[in-house]
């Protein structure tokens, strides 16, 4: 039997949320929002997610500020606007696909806010290009020639953690059943558990406990208003000699598991522009298995995972409990269906959808309202 469409169920505080098969579709930056809003694109995009055939949807970096935006179109729900905004289309989605249980990936991008989209350089703005000014745990810039943040004081420090837990309690308001801490892909809580670019001198810097804090006590604020199911989104090293580690990783995901996460998702570097990763298919799952081993914390395994028989391999060799894809979704958008057909799973699809199987393959689609394939 494939692993990978049997249904994996978290224990969380507001009580079991299953999955019908374990594959994620991970959150992917669509800089498509106007002042912060969800709109038509989201609409359409979450939609094809949510009738993908996966077992869970993750929602984009979603800015817990303005100013935590990775870029002027990106993603945010800090206020009743954009509250109202992600909310409404999301529920609209939500009506036109089988029922899925939603994740929503909350983030701040600190010193790599106020950014171009990728397609435009991914370059720092200027106030004339749309920019505006960026903090971060140290006044040090990604690149060299670029505008160095603000530092952060402690009192910034205080109103970040309480933006984080806005998000959250307007993330269960709407009724999203997960929630991931964006510490990945040099970000701000990446950025404060990264020595090359948390340099602080106070209780939030230097050792890898003060290294740790923020990112430790934003969680646990965050897991007093979030019932749902709670996890983190960490890369598992810096690819820098002299960056985060492994072992790193591996020690904060048990503490996260102590302090009631139920998942966590294994990413790797962009901190530094002098990363040096070691690209090919299913380059990360072996970060995944460490952690997994040495947290006993369910884990995400993510990267460079295409196909259906590699994403099965994961789990019939134990590296993970969980697949995710980003882009192989957005190629295929209904790559969960692929994969059902190519390991005799079984989805949930639309009645609209029935006859779109080629005549050789062997029905795949279990009836949305029904249960029944």
């Amino acid at each position: 039997m494939s692993l990978l469409f049997t249904p994996f169920t978290f224990d969380a505080p507001s009580g079991p949320l299953t999955l019908p098969n374990r594959i994620v579709v991970a959150p992917m930056c669509q800089y498509a929002s106007v002042q912060g809003q969800a709109n038509d694109w989201h609409l359409a995009h979450w939609t094809n997610m949510l009738n993908s055939g996966a077992g869970m949807f993750t929602i984009e970096a979603t800015a817990v500020s303005a100013v935590g935006r990775i870029s002027p179109g990106c993603l945010g729900l800090w206020d009743d606007a954009t509250a109202a905004a992600l909310s409404d289309n999301l529920q609209r989605a939500r009506k036109l696909a089988p029922a899925m249980p939603v994740c929503i990936q909350i983030s701040h991008a600190g010193r790599k806010a106020s950014s171009a989209e990728p397609w435009n350089g991914g370059m720092l703005l200027s106030p004339a290009q749309g920019g505006w000014p960026t903090v971060a745990p140290s006044a040090l810039p990604h690149l060299p020639q670029e505008t160095a943040p603000t530092e952060l004081s402690l009192a910034d420090i205080a109103q970040l953690k309480a933006d984080f837990v806005k998000t959250a309690k307007l993330s269960q308001d709407m009724g999203i059943e997960a929630l991931e801490l964006h510490a990945a892909h040099g970000y701000l809580l990446h950025q404060f558990l990264s020595p090359i670019s948390n340099q602080r001198s106070d209780v939030y810097g230097g050792s890898y406990d003060n290294r740790i804090r923020f990112p430790l006590e934003v969680f646990k604020a965050v897991r007093e208003v979030f019932s749902g199911t709670l996890g983190m989104r960490i890369s598992a090293t810096d690819w820098v000699d002299g960056g985060w580690t492994l072992d790193e990783t591996a020690a904060l995901s048990l503490l996260l598991k102590q302090a009631g996460a139920q998942f966590v998702h294994i990413s790797s570097g962009g901190v530094s522009p002098q990363q040096k990763i070691p690209v090919g298919p299913e380059y990360q799952v072996p970060l995944a298995k460490a952690v997994r081993e040495r947290s006993g914390l369910t884990t995400f395994a993510v990267g460079l995972i295409t196909e259906a028989a590699q994403a099965e391999g994961v789990l019939q060799r134990g590296d993970a409990d969980l697949v995710a894809l980003a882009r192989s979704f957005l190629y295929k958008p209904r790559w969960g269906w692929e994969a059902a057909v190519a390991l005799d799973g079984a989805v949930h699809a639309q009645h609209q959808y029935w006859r779109s199987l080629p005549r050789e393959a062997k029905n795949i689609f279990i009836d949305a309202q029904i249960g029944m394939r």
